[in-house]
């Protein structure tokens, strides 16, 4: 689960990390009051505007804006507010900023002058460590560092029996060319950033920048948290941070009706039970010259009531050129799954694309016969190669 900027920070500071300071404002007129009131406890006289959605490069976008009096703070809150916001991590169309952060300006005057680091944590799967990766060019994208000097990043494995050890605090502090305050205080965030990422069950702390100032105090100005969402049972607290205006409306239906789907790019539609077997079924579908429109699971039940949500969900992906449903009758018989196609069609009425049907396995023969004698269009299959050649047939 992606939790906004202002979550995420939440979350950082209850375990102690440094954060830049902000209020959440859902209208131009929240945001001054914000201002006002980040002006009386932290003594900022500039204020940062930072449209709140679930993707990175808002800057780029223009979701992010320097207010320097609060006449600036109202109107440059009233453009983003309501905004499209088209990031590199966005569609086409873009994502609709409904709120605003409202954060105190970090970038002052000092003795020194502000770094910028990138730093993560998250699961390296080769070695089954969690990992921090961080470099000295913060603020820009990592993948453009990772292409271009790959020698400015680098990563620290941590073992899960040991935990993060002090010494790989300080290494991280070392490389990253801090010294003195600076360097004690970096310590300190790596350590409570760590504490952070493995008590709230977290699949990725990604802090870009992570910040030094002027004063050598070391901070988190951004702060972007995916939370697992299989450990989300023992963070209720978490889960109540769910913001389901960023998600994909159809995948939040098929969710709460509780089908597994993910929505693609591509003009066939799958219909599968076991994630596993839906994997096979999108290359299958690659092979004969198809794109998957999505990820579909039905589980081990596929009654009428399931199967017709689950055509429903699919089609309302206009791309959708054709249905390949592939069942494997394992727990369940293919002659239920294949009576449920038959009645969820039905009911549905007239489905203007083509549905192949592959069942195979308990009463595979009886589920060909039932579908063969509906009268409805719908082609059957029992081999992998066969609903191929259907699917290709269909699209050519």
């Amino acid at each position: 689960m992606n939790l906004h900027e202002y979550q995420g920070k939440q979350i950082l500071n209850s375990f102690g990390v440094e954060i830049q300071r902000g209020i959440v404002a859902q209208t131009a007129d929240e945001a001054v009051e914000a201002a006002k009131k980040l002006t009386e406890d932290t003594g900022t006289g500039w204020h940062v505007i930072k449209a709140q959605v679930h993707a990175g490069g808002r800057g780029k976008g223009g979701g992010v804006k320097l207010a320097k009096n609060l006449d600036e703070v109202k109107e440059l809150a009233g453009q983003i507010i309501g905004m499209n916001l088209i990031t590199p991590q966005t569609s086409a169309e873009g994502k609709k900023v409904h709120q605003v952060l409202v954060a105190e300006d970090v970038y002052y005057p000092g003795d020194s002058e502000p770094e910028e680091y990138y730093m993560s944590v998250l699961l390296n799967r080769a070695t089954g460590k969690n990992m921090i990766m961080y470099s000295t060019e913060g603020g820009m994208d990592i993948e453009t560092v990772a292409e271009e000097t790959p020698h400015l990043i680098f990563t620290e494995e941590i073992d899960p029996a040991t935990g993060l050890l002090p010494f790989q605090a300080r290494r991280i502090a070392f490389n990253l060319g801090l010294s003195g305050t600076a360097f004690k205080g970096m310590v300190k965030f790596v350590n409570a950033l760590y504490t952070a990422y493995v008590k709230s069950d977290s699949s990725l702390f990604e802090i870009n920048p992570v910040l030094k100032t002027s004063d050598d105090k070391v901070i988190a100005v951004d702060a972007k948290v995916t939370l697992d969402g299989n450990a989300l049972y023992r963070h209720k607290d978490y889960l109540a941070m769910r913001d389901k205006r960023e998600e994909n409306p159809v995948e939040v239906e098929a969710g709460e009706v509780g089908l597994n789907y993910v929505d693609l790019d591509g003009n066939v539609g799958c219909m599968v039970n076991g994630a596993g077997l839906a994997m096979a079924t999108m290359d299958l579908i690659k092979q004969a010259g198809g794109e998957p429109a999505n990820f579909l699971d039905v589980g081990g039940t596929a009654d009428a009531e399931r199967v017709e949500t689950a055509f429903n969900l699919i089609l309302k992906d206009p791309n959708v050129k054709a249905i390949l449903v592939n069942i494997f009758g394992g727990i369940v018989r293919c002659d239920r799954v294949a009576q449920g196609i038959v009645d969820a069609y039905k009911n549905m009425g007239t489905i203007n694309v083509p549905i192949i049907v592959r069942l195979q396995g308990t009463n595979a023969d009886i589920a060909k016969e039932l579908i063969d004698n509906s009268g409805l269009d719908v082609q059957s299959a029992i081999q992998f190669q066969e609903a191929a050649d259907k699917v290709q047939a269909v699209l050519a």
